[in-house]
């Protein structure tokens, strides 16, 4: 049994640039019969570029979007079309990590408190709790624990996106989505980023699905990659089997992208 497993999942969203038609809201067709398997511990990449459907995956994963088709299970139990109450238990054990951490985070709020807000909200730990485990979690990720007085406009973009990885892993979730986390970063602090990543995944035995249109840094991180293309998926293996000889024209042409050294 895989922790986390979709089979020919489809999602269709509201198409907001298509005028009704005869009263009905038009929608578009974003992912198309797609199969994902997620073991405990392991890292997917999911890339394609802008369009490509892989973020509407990733929140399709973890149940902010309920798919039109298919099905999507956690830890053996059907979780395709749960209501928010029947999902609500299930939230501490799937968390996203979005790729805006400024837009993602409270900004009347101080650190401390929006990292230690899912433990409060899911009725792990009262205030204090939440307040002595979200600074140990600040030091877990890299940061100085006395950021959690500040507020987020007083941290650098890096420094907001450990503090997003923190809260996401405060409830000691079993899966992790990034929604390219890394795209708006230099590349030393991409290079910080992934490596904390890395050891998150291996020390709390996360599961991680990170996505990016980046396949040079998928590969740095995850043991399988997926492409998708139009929401579909048009290849998938290991970083090592792409990079040496990726079969269809969508996944070389992602390669060639890559921008090489001087």
């Amino acid at each position: 049994m895989s922790l986390l497993e979709a089979q020919a999942l489809n999602l269709a969203l509201p198409d907001r640039g298509a005028k009704p038609f005869l009263g009905a809201a038009p929608t578009r067709v974003i992912l198309r019969d797609i199969d994902l398997r997620l073991e405990v511990g392991e890292s997917i990449g999911l890339v394609g570029e802008s369009g490509s459907g892989k973020s509407s995956l990733g929140r399709c994963l973890v149940r902010l979007y309920e798919p039109d088709g298919g099905r999507l299970a956690f830890e053996g139990r059907d979780i395709t079309h749960l209501g928010e109450a029947a999902l609500r238990p299930l939230r501490a054990r799937l968390q996203m990590v979005f790729q805006d951490p400024y837009s993602s985070l409270n900004p009347r709020r101080r650190i401390a408190d929006i990292v230690g807000q899912p433990l409060r909200s899911f009725g792990l730990a009262d205030a204090a709790q939440a307040r002595r485990r979200a600074l140990d979690l600040l030091d877990r990720v890299g940061l100085d624990p006395k950021l959690g007085e500040r507020f987020p406009h007083q941290l650098s973009g890096g420094q907001r996106q450990r503090v997003g990885i923190a809260r996401a892993i405060a409830s000691a979730p079993a899966v992790v989505v990034a929604d390219e986390i890394v795209s708006g970063l230099d590349v030393s602090t991409q290079a910080q980023i992934l490596a904390l990543l890395r050891a998150l995944s291996r020390d709390l035995g996360l599961a991680l699905v990170f996505i990016s249109h980046d396949l040079s840094v998928v590969r740095v991180l995850c043991d399988r990659i997926m492409v998708l293309k139009q929401g579909e998926v048009v290849e998938t293996g290991t970083a090592e089997t792409l990079f040496a000889g990726a079969r269809h024209p969508y996944t070389r042409a992602l390669l060639a992208a890559i921008p090489l050294p001087d």
